[in-house]
């Protein structure tokens, strides 16, 4: 907080200050002045401000000198030392040089100030030499020597091109620019050439008078001596100025100082005809002997300055390049290009401040000439790389931006591609999305391939800068599109290489809609390829964002990628890692689905309500035993409601055999047998057929009831005779025993037995049931009972049958025309006597049936 109210306080002393100083000057019309950055001119009385023109908000400097810093002096020197201003500001205007400082808007006087703007100023020299200059704005060696290399340019260009004399070389009327090149400042003392009557030039000389303010003469600590000891002045007394000045840089401080004492500077210059020099110990070596020839007391010995630019203190390569740069624009396009090809090896010898104000002023003027974008660009890269990020957006980024937008020459984009991550690096994200990403989305669309590639491995890097409206509708079509149309084998790679990098970027929709069924459509089937494809699928299968639904690989994964496990030119590599990929998309299908398959079984089960035939099942169950406990016992106390109540059996049989149960099923087997016993039960029909089949072809081989009934004996269940052939039938009514041929008809033809039944009947499975085969008469047979129990049909009611069916009682094989014994429903009383003769039903047949 305090340093914001610093900066305010500040910021309105300035904004204060300038009210005051400009009130009414004409300057202040045209050019907006902000703060203050340095003081020059004699005395350092020219305040120097910050600004920018309102109309095209070009930067400048605007020098301000206030008249109110001479209300002390007299009238005479006020008024001499104004006029000296106007005039020093009148020849600088005039003069036009690269070393020259230039005035971009001429003096403007007002009734407390003078002003003018000129182009943007960094200091003046008198500000960044000494002892207390800050370290930041201390000048390094380099740009000592390139700076005084361009004084003598500028000098050479005063003396023999205008023909004047400057008179006041000094540090405080040296100024760097913003470039910081050295410029020609304080033309208040110059002379220019008045030619003699024989053609000479001559320039006047006008003595130091003790009776004007120091202020308004020439300083004397840089005065020739020449000038106080013969009253002459030429332009060779520039030069012992220029020697002064360079001891001062160095040094900090003027050979001597002498303020208003005119005779103490006689006595000096006296002592320098002896050759009485200071010590020169903070001056370079190479420059110590051509420093001490320029303040030679004698200005004819003194050396030219073409003379001076040869000595080595001026052959440094870094004093080269930039003395190259100022006179840059005299080459032709062939020389520059050798020139920068060169560049990157001498930037980062150079001091970073070098590189961004006094090279990159000069790359960037080449901008405008296309046709060297090429060469100047890799090196204000190179500048930019060696930047902070404050210095790349205020330096070179609005530079930038219109290089952005050219297409032409190609290898601009190329440079751009290649650098593109010190551009991520230090743009801003905003800027970004308006310039960077519009080259990007060029790049993509030119048509060499190395651009392409470029483009492709660096736009996953900043997918996060990129909003979801632009990677869906600008990078991905672009991205596809060049992968579908692209001849090149490398770009097509790349550029499913930066949708899988881009994947993580990406919802999951615009997966399943836009990339996997983009990938379908790929025709080329190179190993790259196939490997980049399914890079792409194990991503989007694996990534928990996306998580490709079981319905899609089903349907479209798998059948898409089984085709691509058996292309040519795959290695065992691959075709591993393929397989590997189909064997997890199979397993998570199969894992989800059959997870999907239980849960809805659970939630029927859970749901459904209790059904008729879980009601039957728990009943049965529960009636299982007391159902088949023997088999001479009629169930008609089981009441007519009652399915077995309908049916008894009565058998003779001549040792009784216990009842086999059948065996009992559980209540959940008896819910699924009996789920389908309703549908059963619909269909009487086909029931009603097989019984009235089996029935009807049973009775054609047994006797007629009626003699049976008419002797009043008991119906019994007889077995017919070993000598009765084609007699075999089944106790199982359903079974349709006018089709079965007889178990034993293939061994023996002469020998059909009538126990073939497909009940459990083993009357040859015992050596007593043999035995009783052989005998002629009397002979028992043993039936052996089922392991089944017998079930009757509803409605048969054992109370009004006359028949008692003994099972347990043996059959008298002997007997002559025994009747059998028939199973009739109660509810069946017209039938013919062939309808009566029933076999034994059990309870399981009827079950399968109903099933």
């Amino acid at each position: 907080m305090d340093v914001i109210n610093k900066f305010y306080s500040s910021a309105v002393q300035t904004v204060s200050q300038l009210s005051g100083v400009l009130p009414g000057n004409n300057v202040t019309r045209e050019y907006e002045v902000l703060e203050q950055v340095c003081t020059a001119g004699v005395g350092l009385m020219w305040k120097v401000y910050n600004g920018h023109k309102k109309s095209t908000k070009q930067e400048v400097s605007v020098f301000v000198f206030e008249k109110k810093c001479l209300e002390r002096w007299s009238k005479d020197d006020r008024e001499t030392m104004l006029e000296t201003l106007r005039r020093g500001v009148q020849q600088l205007t005039k003069i036009r040089h690269p070393h020259v400082l230039t005035v971009q808007h001429p003096l403007e006087e007002s009734r407390d100030s003078l002003a003018f703007a000129t182009e943007p100023v960094f200091a003046s020299l008198a500000n960044v030499v000494g002892d207390s200059v800050r370290s930041d704005r201390k000048l390094y060696d380099v740009e000592i020597r390139h700076g005084l290399l361009q004084l003598f340019d500028g000098l050479q260009f005063l003396h023999n091109d205008a023909k004047i004399v400057h008179r006041n070389i000094s540090a405080e009327t040296i100024v760097i620019n913003k470039n910081r090149s050295w410029k020609l400042f304080g033309f208040d003392f110059c002379i220019a050439n008045q030619p003699s009557t024989n053609g000479t030039a001559h320039w006047p000389c006008r003595e130091h008078s003790t009776s004007l303010h120091v202020l308004a003469q020439p300083s004397l600590e840089y005065t020739a001596p020449e000038l106080a000891l013969n009253s002459i002045n030429t332009p060779d007394s520039d030069l012992f100025s220029l020697g002064v000045l360079i001891f001062t840089i160095y040094s900090g401080k003027p050979l001597k100082m002498f303020g208003s004492d005119y005779s103490g500077f006689r006595r000096y210059a006296n002592e320098l005809n002896q050759r009485k020099y200071p010590a020169m110990n903070t001056v370079p070596n190479e420059l110590t002997e051509s420093l001490k020839a320029l303040l030679h007391p004698s200005a004819s010995l003194r050396p030219k300055l073409h003379e001076l630019k040869q000595i080595a203190y001026f052959q440094d390569v870094g004093v080269k390049t930039l003395s190259y740069l100022d006179s840059l624009y005299q080459w032709d396009n062939l020389q520059k290009s050798k020139f920068y090809k060169g560049l990157p090896q001498i930037i980062p010898t150079l001091p970073h401040r070098v590189n961004l104000h006094s090279i990159l002023p000069y790359l960037i003027k080449e901008f405008v000439n296309s046709p060297m974008i090429p060469f100047v660009l890799p090196n204000v890269l190179l500048i930019a790389e060696m930047s902070s990020q404050r210095e790349y957006c205020d330096h070179i980024l609005p530079h930038l931006k219109p290089i952005f937008k050219l297409t032409d020459p190609i290898q601009i984009l190329l440079i751009f591609m290649q650098k593109m991550d010190l551009l991520l690096k230090l743009t801003p994200a905003e800027e970004v999305k308006q310039s960077v990403l519009p080259l990007l989305y060029r790049s993509l669309e030119c048509d060499m391939p190395q651009i392409q590639e470029l483009c492709l491995g660096v736009l996953p890097t900043f997918s996060t800068l990129i909003d979801y409206n632009a990677m869906k509708n600008a990078v991905i079509p672009r991205i596809k599109k060049l992968c579908l149309h692209s001849n090149n084998v490398s770009v097509k790679v790349n550029c499913l290489i930066s949708i899988g990098k881009l994947l993580e970027n990406l919802d999951k929709w615009l997966v399943l809609d836009e990339i996997l069924p983009f990938l379908q459509l790929i025709q080329s089937r190179e190993p790259a390829i196939v490997m980049a494809i399914i890079g792409i699928y194990k991503i989007a299968m694996t990534n928990t964002k996306l998580g490709i639904t079981k319905d899609v690989m089903a349907h479209k994964c798998i059948p898409f990628l089984v085709p691509l496990s058996v292309e040519n030119g795959l290695t065992i590599a691959q075709f591993n890692t393929i397989i590997t990929l189909i064997k997890e998309m199979l397993g998570r299908v199969e894992q989800e689905q059959r997870e999907k398959l239980q849960q809805l079984s659970t939630i029927q089960r859970d749901n459904k309500p209790k059904e008729a035939s879980e009601i039957l099942a728990n009943e049965m169950e529960n009636n299982t035993h007391s159902n088949t406990s023997s088999f001479g016992v009629s169930n008609g106390d089981k009441g007519d409601d009652d399915m077995f109540s309908g049916f008894s059996v009565g058998q003779t049989a001549p040792k009784a055999v216990a009842p086999t149960l059948a065996p009992v099923k559980t209540k959940e087997q008896l819910k699924i047998t009996h789920n389908t016993a309703n549908e059963a039960a619909t269909k009487p029909d086909m029931f009603s057929s097989l019984m009235q089949s089996n029935l009807s072809s049973l009775a054609i081989n047994q006797t007629t009831p009626g003699a049976t009934a008419a002797a009043g004996t008991t119906p019994q269940l007889t077995m017919p005779s070993s000598n009765n052939s084609n007699n075999w039938h089944s106790a199982n009514p359903l079974v349709m025993n006018h089709i079965l041929a007889s178990p034993q008809a293939s061994n023996n033809s002469n020998n059909n037995n009538n126990f073939n039944s497909l009940d459990d009947l083993d009357p040859f499975g015992s050596n007593q049931t043999n035995q009783a085969v052989n005998k002629p008469n009397n002979t028992m047979y043993t039936l052996q009972q089922s392991t089944v129990n017998y079930i009757y049909p509803t409605g048969y009611n054992a109370a009004n049958n006359s028949m008692n069916l003994g099972l347990n009682k043996p059959m008298n094989m002997g007997a002559t025309a025994t009747p059998t014994a028939t199973l009739m429903p109660q509810t069946q009383l017209t039938q013919s006597t062939d309808s009566k003769n029933l076999n034994m039903l059990s309870q399981q047949d009827i079950l399968n049936f109903l099933n």
